[in-house]
């Protein structure tokens, strides 16, 4: 497997990943905002910080490719 399919295949596989995780805290966070026995200030102090790494990696995994196609070409 050569360079270019190998970061092809990373990059797609960790933004799968990254996004099925992000569409879950979503779905948890909408299911705790509805749920009567949950004070919704706990939820978001809960997710905030995963939430911010996940979105957090998203931005980085940009950076890395970005940074990676400007010392390849």
């Amino acid at each position: 497997m050569n360079k270019d399919k190998l970061t092809v295949y990373v990059t797609l596989m960790a933004t799968i990943t990254l996004t099925v995780i992000l569409l879950s805290m979503v779905v948890v966070l909408l299911l705790g905002l509805f749920n009567e026995r949950i004070d919704n200030t706990e939820i978001f102090k809960a997710i905030t910080p995963a939430f911010q790494m996940i979105v957090g990696a998203f931005v980085g995994l940009v950076a890395g490719i970005k940074i990676g196609q400007n010392d390849a070409g």
